[in-house]
């Protein structure tokens, strides 16, 4: 099989597992089983035929709609399978097919179902992040970039750091400011990534988090009582470090030169 075929059927497969991926997107935060009964137009409640359940196919075919009812269907759910998809290529071509590549995969698959559920809904499915955790630490073994014992520190610091944050905040604004759910999640990082994963995190998560809600807070004219999910930016720092981490902090280290 050719490198350029394998691609293929890689993204393929992100595209397809995407679809699973809206699933649990979906049904999570509803406390509802994954598996049965099968995908339902939410407006109608028609069974979806697995014709019209093909990856971004479908949602192209029937033009966003319904084939039952003609209700609106979400673009998101085809840009979650393309970005599935497309993760999953990267990861390959980042990392190779081997340990590496499908580990990261099932970790980034699971940001980026937490980011669509925390944008949504405001939380962060224990669910993900607590088996999470452990899986994170499990995987370490496996993974050339991480130690069992960088994990594990990883651990303690992600989950640390932020309780510290979250307890510091409270005290000071006298109202909660970080979510047990973040926590939680910068705790599975630093399991997958490492105590490095985290503080890139921390960072490059606070940057990222600062100028987009700023741009919100000024948009919404809200001010500092705009409500903004921390996960979907823990999230996006994390895949940052795993694609471009390193390079990164080299960079920065030598401009400071």
């Amino acid at each position: 099989m050719t490198p350029l075929v394998l691609a293929g059927f890689i993204f393929l497969g992100g595209l397809i597992i995407g679809s699973f991926l809206n699933v649990c997107i979906f049904r999570l935060p509803r406390s509802r089983s994954l598996v049965f009964p099968g995908s339902s137009c939410p407006d109608c409640n028609q069974p979806i035929k697995f014709y019209d359940n093909i990856p971004i196919l479908s949602y192209l075919w029937l033009g966003g709609k319904c084939r039952f009812c003609g209700h609106r269907i979400s673009a998101r759910y085809p840009l979650v399978e393309l970005l599935s998809g497309i993760l999953a290529l990267a990861l390959f071509i980042r990392y190779d097919i081997a340990w590496s590549a499908p580990i990261l995969y099932i970790f980034t698959a699971s940001l980026l179902i937490i980011t669509v559920i925390d944008i949504d809904h405001k939380i962060i499915p224990d669910s993900i992040t607590i088996p999470g955790i452990p899986i994170g630490f499990l995987a370490s073994f496996f993974l050339p970039h991480v130690t069992w014992t960088e994990s594990l520190f990883g651990i303690g610091l992600g989950g640390g750091s932020l309780l510290v944050v979250a307890v510091v905040y409270e005290f000071i604004a006298k109202k909660e400011g970080m979510g047990g759910g973040d926590i939680k999640l910068l705790a599975m990082i630093g399991g997958f990534l490492g105590w490095q994963g985290v503080v890139f995190t921390i960072f490059s998560s606070s940057i990222i988090g600062t100028v987009v809600g700023i741009f919100i807070a000024v948009k919404t004219k809200q001010g500092r009582q705009a409500a903004i999910p921390f996960g979907p930016f823990l999230s996006v720092g994390a895949l940052l470090y795993i694609f471009q981490g390193p390079e990164i902090v080299r960079w920065y280290f030598e401009i400071l030169k």
